[in-house]
């Protein structure tokens, strides 16, 4: 096996130019696909995997949906460790097009004191990160002929737009894509610049639109104020009943099933030697403002949070109007950790809130999804070969790290599959991704073709 990989990598080495081409013209592929406008360029990027898969070998086809087309493709061997590799293949808006410095859709080569990176919609969130892995597959079979061990290629159009159609896809599909032994998903970072991860643990998300009525309608402030209830100081008040002074979070039952961190993973955490004052200085800040008695890796990699995501009401156009409005309304989401469940934590905020409305205020709620927290066992036979393999191409051991973010596909692939998923990445915490000039170091694109086809081989002994 050692020299297969070492050929493998080899033809890796000599066909980045080509590699990298291939991903330009993938990201011209204009796949937003939360805007209709882009429908029929999201199923053109579909159909161009399709294609490029099938030319690899793979049996690739489109499976229509309800929104935008799934890519499924089945190679490899037929024994031995099976993998679903999943990814996705839509992006963002790129709006405000006005501050992107090159064309957003024509990835372009730029130079940068730590090296050159790839600028454009998509390079790092999802294309570039997809692409890590096709690529592995086009060296090492280039190199020595069929894959060492079995593959199911999964890539979705909505992951951006909400996933809609996945749970219903995976359930009227999980004959064939829950045959796997393990899910591998490519969208998430590295520790730093050196240093890979494999990400155990993703907070699930639970999301509320509070709307609180009082009067029948706008009111002029002259005429009713300090008798009239106003719904924006209600508003107020419930939101700041959200936190105890020690930061943590206020509403009752909360953290009930909120479990510490393993204590040999909180170690290794803090043996990184997390940068806590330059990961809040690059946004500006100075001090944590969470949980009291936690570091900043714990507050937002593994605890729980409560947000406070957008306020409306009254008038906010220029200038000023005196009106005590009829309505206002917030959108507040929650960040799960552990065994915290979605439908509880709903219940419990929306009681928090309900208890707390004075006379003449009424409350509404409006969900905006939920899923709960992910874990992976730290000790699985397949996550240590992972961890070796990076650690053979990076030269520095892999973090076995949390996610502050949520990934709900991972939910998905263990509620409906029963599959774990392993979560390695290898973008960086400045790609600016959902921004303008997002990027994706060449470097990043480079050494994670080179990873995965190190974990292939782990694979296959």
């Amino acid at each position: 096996m050692t020299s297969a990989l070492d050929a493998a990598l080899a033809q890796a080495d000599q066909n980045l130019d080509g590699s990298i081409a291939r991903l330009k013209t993938l990201i011209a592929i204009k796949s937003i696909s939360t805007d209709p406008a882009f429908d029929s360029e999201t199923r053109k990027a579909a159909e161009w995997l399709v294609a490029e898969l099938n030319g690899l070998g793979f049996e690739a086809g489109l499976r229509d949906t309800p929104g935008h087309p799934m890519v499924v493709a089945h190679g490899g061997t037929e024994t031995g460790t099976h993998a679903l590799y999943y990814a996705h293949y839509d992006v963002q808006p790129v709006d405000p097009l006005k501050l992107w410095h090159t064309d957003p859709f024509d990835m372009t080569l730029l130079d940068a004191p730590d090296g050159p990176r790839l600028v454009g919609r998509g390079t790092s969130d999802d294309k570039g990160q997809l692409l890590t892995f096709v690529e592995a597959c086009r060296a090492w079979k280039a190199a020595n002929g069929e894959l060492p061990i079995k593959l199911t290629i999964f890539f979705e159009g909505e992951e951006e737009s909400g996933s809609k159609s996945l749970p219903a896809f995976l359930e009227a599909n999980k004959a064939e894509l829950g045959a796997a032994d393990i899910a591998l998903v490519c969208d998430t970072d590295m520790w730093d610049r050196d240093t890979p991860s494999i990400v155990t643990t993703l907070r699930g998300m639970v999301a509320d639109e509070v709307t609180i009525t009082c009067a029948s309608h706008d009111l002029h402030s002259g005429m009713y104020g300090n008798a009239a209830r106003n719904p924006i100081q209600v508003l107020a008040e419930i939101i700041a009943s959200l936190r105890n002074p020690d930061g943590s979070v206020a509403i009752e039952g909360f953290y009930d099933d909120v479990a510490e961190l393993p204590a040999e993973i909180k170690q290794q955490w803090d043996d990184l030697n997390y940068d806590e004052a330059g990961f809040l200085g690059a946004a500006g800040l100075t001090q944590a403002a969470g949980e009291a008695g936690r570091s900043v890796l714990e507050q937002t990699r593994a605890r729980p949070t409560c947000e406070i995501n957008g306020i409306t009401g009254g008038y906010t156009g220029d200038g000023f109007k005196t009106v005590i409005p009829a309505q206002a309304s917030a959108k507040i989401s929650f960040r799960l950790v552990s065994d915290m469940q979605p439908d509880k934590i709903r219940a419990a905020f929306r009681a928090h809130v309900e208890a707390r409305l004075p006379p003449d205020a009424t409350v509404t709620f409006a969900p905006h999804g939920g899923s709960p927290a992910v874990s992976v066992p730290t000790d699985g036979e397949l996550l240590r070969k992972a961890a070796v393999a990076l650690k053979d191409e990076w030269g520095n051991e892999a973090a076995l790290i949390g996610s502050g973010g949520s990934i709900p596909v991972a939910g998905d692939f263990k509620k409906t599959l029963g599959l774990d998923t392993l979560l390695i990445g290898f973008a960086r915490d400045d790609d600016r991704i959902h921004s303008p000039n997002e990027k994706y170091d060449v470097r990043s694109y480079h050494k994670g073709i080179r990873s995965w086809l190190r974990i292939i081989a782990a694979f296959a002994e």
